[in-house]
């Protein structure tokens, strides 16, 4: 799960599992597999290394082995 802000400032929590794609559009939009969308605030290159980095807490995952 990944923190992202809304337009609004509002905080929310998605399953990073569950993203399809993220379109750049100048803001992020958030495409998840169930066709819903977010608008977030954060960028896309911020979204992929949330991503990284929880999946790296769930799996284990290091960087620089």
């Amino acid at each position: 799960m990944i923190m992202l802000t809304k337009l609004n400032n509002e905080k929310i929590v998605l399953n990073c599992m569950q993203i399809e794609m993220v379109e750049i559009i100048p803001e992020s939009k958030v495409v998840m597999m169930n066709g819903k969308f977010y608008i977030v605030k954060e960028s896309a290159e911020e979204i992929i290394q949330k991503t990284i980095e929880y999946n790296g807490k769930v799996h284990c995952y290091r960087e620089n082995r």
